[in-house]
């Protein structure tokens, strides 16, 4: 019989990228996880991990395991809720900015979703300003997204500093006015990067305009110009362009918003594992 406290570690693992992060996030020592998969891959009878030069990966015997391991997790999330008095219920319309999606919001998320399986989670993305507006409008109960500094709303998740990204800078700068890809108004970084720009006189054009960051993305490793990240969130193959070149940008803020007249437990429950979590993960880093 298969161990749930093994495939809980193994699930983390395969999340995190890494046995340390996975530790950190289990609230377990780094030794007893590397047990569990061990104690798991014995069980078995397979190598179910690998590392490659930057994190751990699954094998294929592992990526066979993924699935029926998320099922058993599941699983045994609704049975210890159908027996809890206190078993959160109800519906809550989380909105989250594009950027964070792609880099923290599935380790963040999971969890919750199987610890809470009562709780109808809806998902909206979208950029920082249209989720607000959707707030105001009495449609999402908690945002996840970008405030500038000065900006009162919220809870501060962290803070990060904007970069400016290319492929090849020089190619770029060889263009003649500043060629952006930018996210369409309204955005924050957009927003920062032209008031950063029009304050050194800086001349621009927008040569790419897209609500994704998957496609904003795409034309930045095509060297269509160049793009403003937080930081660690810069996609790969990119390099960043320094302040002895383009002016220096402020900060951003990741915060979280209730609405007023949400849920306040189904909210509380959620902002606090999101804020746990990301800091936790940050803080490992």
């Amino acid at each position: 019989m298969l161990d749930l406290t093994q495939l809980r570690s193994f699930v983390a693992v395969e999340q995190m990228g890494s046995f340390t992060l996975a530790a950190e996030r289990l609230g377990l020592g780094q030794s007893t996880v590397s047990q569990h998969i061990q104690r798991l891959e014995t069980t078995l009878g397979r190598k179910l991990l690998a590392r490659d030069t930057h994190k751990v990966v699954l094998t294929g015997d592992g990526e066979a395991l993924l699935s029926h391991a998320r099922m058993m997790l599941s699983i045994e999330g609704q049975v210890q809720s159908l027996f809890k008095d206190s078993s959160l219920r109800g519906r809550l319309r989380l909105g989250v900015s594009e950027d964070f999606v792609t880099s923290q919001l599935p380790a963040v998320l999971e969890d919750f979703v199987r610890s809470h399986p009562s709780v109808d989670l809806e998902l909206t993305v979208a950029l920082s300003g249209a989720l607000y507006e959707m707030q105001d409008n009495g449609e999402i109960d908690l945002v996840l997204a970008k405030r500038r500094l000065g900006d009162a709303r919220g809870t501060l998740v962290y803070r990060e500093p904007l970069v400016w990204l290319a492929r090849d800078p020089d190619h770029v700068f060889a263009q003649g006015p500043l060629p952006l890809i930018a996210f369409p108004p309204p955005s924050v970084t957009r927003t920062i990067a032209l008031e950063a720009l029009s304050r050194m006189q800086v001349p621009w054009r927008i040569v790419c305009t897209c609500g994704s960051l998957s496609g904003l993305t795409a034309a930045a490793r095509a060297g269509m110009g160049v793009l403003v990240q937080p930081r660690s969130m810069a996609p790969s193959g990119l390099k960043e362009i320094g302040a002895a070149r383009l002016p220096l940008l402020e900060d951003v803020e990741f915060v979280l918003v209730p609405r007023k007249g949400a849920d306040q437990a189904l909210v509380s429950a959620l902002s606090e594992d999101i804020l746990g979590k990301v800091r936790g993960l940050r803080s490992a880093a």
